[in-house]
This record gives structure tokens, sequence and C-alpha cells, in this order.
């Protein structure tokens, strides 16, 4: 694993993002300190996770003197392994899918889900040959791998129509990078695209969408991207735990008002991608609606597909019992009035 810090022109352009929307340390002023000064997060490479980056600044004014960002290059692992990392203590805080979050909480990962951070980004794309979501049935699928957050996220579309997402999609197995040429190629018939591969697909005319998570329902009704602690972390240092959601909270905000940041934010970090796709990107995530949904109704709606596709033991009310902590985020809601 590597870590990265913030150089000092991002440092100081999201200073000014969180002076402009005037939310520097008034609630932070009147709380006692965090338990830590220190937080470290991950470094994923989807684009989704802008606010992890744009919040760096927020962070310190929540009194964190020392925030560090963990990943293995500018891949970036997300989805299961990345909640792993978590539950084994490599991170203190992330963000992370809602899908393989759900895998993570029923295989017993040490993981508490706080809130829902914004909705819908992953899209499906096709050949000519998929036009809706059943004619995924027979069809050649690539993913990263198994539990990864493109492979779950599909399995959990296919059940939602009737498909058994084991027996009827042929799965292959390639990186995004990869799997972005063969599709481009024709060797396979679909794909989970997450920002910015998506928006570089659809620049490039490279087959078409047949589900848009952000605008398609039900998909959209549900949050995509979630924050997430590891247990002990939150547990031992609850203060600590509320300041690092508020500041990923407040970030999302930021990447709402001023997308431009967040995708300097991004690609600050070393992720590859040409500058106009993140851009792109950051200006269709929905940003800002963290008020508008339910987070523990998002885990039950995943837990119910990929329970449906034999792909997580527990019920949905045991996952919230054992994974969840939503009283930071109702309290920031009440802060923020929102």
């Amino acid at each position: 694993m590597t870590i990265q810090t913030w150089n000092r022109r991002s440092f100081l352009g999201a200073a000014g993002a969180v002076s402009l929307l005037g939310m520097d340390t008034v609630c932070a002023a009147a709380e006692p300190p965090p338990e830590t000064t220190r937080i470290r997060l991950n470094k994923i490479r989807s684009l989704c996770l802008a606010p992890v980056y744009v919040a760096e600044a927020l962070l310190r004014a929540e009194g964190f003197t020392d925030v560090q960002y963990f990943g293995d290059g500018p891949a970036g692992i997300g989805g299961l392994p990345a909640a792993q990392a978590l539950g084994a203590g490599a991170v203190d805080f992330s963000m992370n899918f809602a899908a393989p979050l759900a895998v993570a909480v029923d295989s017993g990962a040490p993981i508490t889900i706080l809130a829902g951070v914004h909705p819908g980004c992953f899209e499906l794309f096709g050949t000519e040959h998929i036009r809706t979501i059943s004619d995924l049935k027979g069809k050649t699928i690539v993913s990263p791998g198994v539990n990864s957050a493109q492979h779950l996220f599909l399995a959990s579309i296919a059940t939602s129509i009737g498909l058994d997402a084991e027996r009827d999609i042929n799965w292959v197995t390639h990186p995004p990078e990869e799997a972005m040429r063969l599709f481009a190629e024709g060797q396979i018939d679909g794909l989970l695209a997450f920002p910015p591969d998506a928006q570089e697909l659809r620049a490039k005319h490279v087959g078409h969408v047949v589900l848009n998570s952000a605008i398609d329902r039900p998909w959209s009704q549900y949050y995509c991207c979630l924050a997430v602690a590891n247990r002990e972390f939150a547990q031992k240092n609850p203060i600590a735990t509320k300041r690092a959601l508020r500041a990923i909270i407040k970030a999302g905000d930021i990447c709402a008002s001023d997308p431009d940041r967040g995708a300097r934010a991004y690609l600050d970090l070393g992720f590859r991608t040409a500058p106009e796709y993140a851009r792109q990107a950051m200006r269709e995530i929905p940003y800002g609606r963290w008020r508008d949904f339910n987070p523990e109704d998002t885990l039950r709606f995943y837990a119910l597909r990929l329970r449906e596709a034999r792909l997580i033991k527990n019920s949905p009310q045991q996952l919230i019992a054992q994974g969840t902590d939503w009283r930071f985020i109702d309290q920031i809601k009440r802060e923020l009035k929102a």
C-alpha cells in the first residue's frame, strides 16, 4: 500500500471551498477535540468517492492533523477488498459501495456503516445485443472479479428481474482498463462502469447505456456510496468518528457546488483519466443529495437482492443490526438543519 497526502495547491484550494461555503469550524468548536488526531482513509479509483479527497481541509478543520490516504497505486482497489482492509484496520474511515459493504458485513468484517453520501453513479453498458436487463441471459459480462463492486451490483440488477446471476450470465474477469478495451473490440457483451470510465465510454460512443443508476428507478432511489468506519475505531473514537463523517458529508456538498474542485482533487491523487472525463463525471454524479434518502433502506434493498442471488446468508435486519450506526448522521442532520 502507498500513503499519499495532498500537495499545497490542493490543500489551499479545498480550504478556500470550506471558507466559501461557510463550513469552517462552527460545529467543531462546540465539541470536545477528537480522541485521535490521525485518520487514515482509502484511496480508491472510482471518482464517485471524490468527497473523501475533497474532505482533506475539512478534516483538518475538525482537528485531524495527520490525514493519510492509503491505496495500491493508481489502480486503487475498491469493493469488497477495500471493505475487508477497513475491517482489518488498514484504514480507519472510507466511502464504499452499498453492495460490497452488505457482503462484507454478512461475512463478519468488523465495520460500521454510518451514512449515505450520494445516490447512483454506476452505468450498465451493452452491445447491440443487449437492450434490456433480461438480455444479459447467456451473454458474456466482464467484472474485475467475484465480489467486486461491479460483480455485486450487476448480480443485484440481474436478480431483480428474475435472472440467476451465477447460471444465466457468462462472467469473465479483467481489470477495468482491459475490460473497456475488450468491450470496445466487441469481445465481450457488457460491463458495469463507474465514473470516469462511464463518461469515457459514452464520449467515445462505445456500446450504449442499458441502465444508469443516477436516473433509472429503482436504483436512483437508493444510495450508491456510503460512509463507513472500522468498528473498533468508531467505538473507541466516537467524537473523531462524528467529526470525520461531518467532513465527508460537507465535502459532498462542495462536490455538488464546485464539481471542478472535486475533479482536481481526484486527479491530484494520480488516477489516470482525461481531465474532461473527470469533470463531466463530477457534474453528473448527484452529490449533495445525502439528505434525500434513507441509508437503512439502501442496505435493506441490496441485502434482499444479494440474498436472492445467494451471495449473502443473513437477513437485511441482521445486517442492519450488526453493521450500522445511524446516530452520528442523525446528529449531523440536526446540526446542519437537513
